[in-house]
Formats: C-alpha cells, structure tokens, sequence
C-alpha cells in the first residue's frame, strides 16, 4: 500500500507508522506538529514528511499529488485548545473536505477516518450504540461531527472508527498519563465521577488491518471494549503500578459541563459486521500502558476540556 497518514505524528499515527513500516508499505505523513512531535517520523526508506495543515488546500493536494496514495487514513485533528473554534472547525472540517477532495480525485482504494466518541454527546444508553443520535455539544466533538458526516456523502469506499480511549505508546491525554506524571512527582490528585472505555493499542491496530482491506465493509464503527471503567478505577491501578498505598479517601467530584460522566461505545455491531472484538482486558492495557510511561516517561498532556482539571 502506498499510505497518506494525515495527523501522522500524533499518538495514532505514529503507532501506525511503527506497525506498517516493517511491512514494506510506503508512508507519507502530512502534520503540522500542533500535538504531533517530529522525532516519531525520522528519515527513513519508504518515510516522508510532508509538514503543514490538513486546513491548506494547496498543502494537501500537493502531499496527495507527490506521493498518489492507494489508501488514506485521516487522523489530523485540532483539539488543545476547546474555546478555539476557528482552529477546531478548519482542521476537522474544512481540512477534512480538503482530505476528500484529493482522495476522491486520485480514486483512492479506502479512506478511513477516526472519530471520537464525543460525537454521540451525553448518551441515552451505555454502552453506546452506533446508531445512537448524534448530539455533539464542544467545539471539538461538533467539529469532529461535521467532518465525518462529509466524508459520508463524499462517494469515497471510508470506514470512520469511533474511538474511545486508546492506550499505547506517546499516549498524552486523558486520565491515565496525567495520574502517572502527577503520582510521580509527587503531587495531588483528585477524580472526576466519571467511566470511560480503555481500547489497547494492539487491537486497535488489529481493527484497523480488517477496515484497511479493500473489499473490507464500509461505514461507521464504534472501536472499542465495550466496558466502562472508572476514573478512580484508573488512578487506583496507577497508584498500584507506582506501589504507592491505596488512597481510599481521594476526592472524586462531578463531570464538568463541558465533560460526560459516561463513554463507553458498544462495539457489538463492529463484531458482526468485522468479526473484530477486543481481546486485551483491563489490567493488561494498564500494565503495558504504565510499563510505556516507566520506560519512556510523560512529556505534553492535552486535553479537549475548557478548563484544566
């Protein structure tokens, strides 16, 4: 295959890159380094680099020109700063129609888009169902929305993943990297009343392989385990992981408005139709998250929320 990676140098992204390099695809990563750092793409046979935004129609009709890829996958995405709507509604949504543009110009054999499962807002049922409305209510998950619902009139063979939370490598949102990094240095911590669904890194790749396939089903696809676990369920095994003792009296407040106390999709339609479920449990995702940060430790966290927590 010959793969545009937009986002390319982001926590997915670069995971990709690790996993389809040795494989003896060719690669072209397109990112403008908001959230994505340069090292994850180094000089490498069957690499290139392409730096600038999804947003720049020139940038992305040349990158797609140069290199003619037989399959796209767009995970750019613009979600640091939540009051910046301008930035979220140019790179989610016009860099996504400029990304379907050039896709449907150079006939690409599949497009695949990663979601976020913000796009279902504040759910009436959990787990989630797929076909659940769509209520989006942040500046990232609208814009996410919009750009998803273009790419579903576009024409293009795309499978879109709904994502919760992906652990694995240069991981840098969500609870799991801020407890280590605060735990670690020493400082406090407090939980939201909130459950979110863990996915590893290794079947998340695995869902992706079946929807990268040519004649693999189209459509939209909640990725995910299926199962809700708690913030505190997060800070207690990274306490254990940090063999600090147990802190049974840590604060635990409501979601903020601009959160939901509940995100964990149902992937049961994603087995039907992919015969894809999850095979990672729980403490295993933690463990191999957490040995990641031990090795490697946490640098950048990001977080799509209006206020740092």
């Amino acid at each position: 295959m010959r793969i545009l990676i937009t986002g390319g140098a982001g926590c997915l992204g670069s995971n990709l890159i690790e996993h389809w390099l040795p494989q003896g695809h060719d690669i072209l990563v397109l990112d403008n380094f908001a959230t994505g750092k340069r090292e994850v793409v180094p000089a490498l046979p069957r690499l290139s680099l392409v730096e600038g935004s999804v947003a720049d129609r020139v940038t992305v009709d040349r990158a797609f020109d140069s290199f003619k890829p037989s399959h796209v996958v767009h995970s750019a995405a613009a979600y640091k700063d939540p009051m910046d709507w301008g930035e979220d509604a140019a790179t989610n949504v016009a860099g996504t129609i400029n990304v379907a543009h050039a896709a449907r110009r150079h006939g690409v054999s599949r497009l695949l888009n990663f979601q976020t499962v913000l796009c279902y807002g504040r759910p009436e049922a959990v787990p989630i169902p797929v076909d659940h409305p769509l209520r989006p209510f942040t500046s990232y998950g609208i814009s996410k929305v919009a750009g998803e619902q273009y790419l579903a009139m576009s024409g293009l063979p795309f499978a879109s993943l709904r994502l919760a939370n992906v652990t694995g490598p240069r991981l840098a949102i969500g609870p799991i990297p801020t407890f280590y990094k605060r735990l670690k240095a020493g400082q406090g911590c407090f939980c939201t009343d909130a459950q979110r669904d863990f996915l590893d890194m290794s079947d998340f790749l695995a869902a992706v392989d079946l929807v990268m396939k040519t004649d693999a089903p189209t459509g939209i696809f909640n990725v995910s385990s299926g199962e809700g676990h708690s913030i505190r369920d997060v800070y207690d095994a990274v306490r254990s992981h940090l063999k600090l003792p147990p802190d049974p009296n840590v604060k635990v407040v409501p979601v903020g408005d601009d959160d939901v106390p509940a995100v964990v999709p149902d992937p049961s339609r994603t087995k039907a139709v992919l015969g894809w479920s999850a095979q990672m449990a729980f403490p295993e995702t933690m463990r191999r998250m957490l040995s990641w940060y031990d090795a490697h430790g946490v640098t950048d966290i990001y977080s799509h929320l209006a206020a740092a927590r």
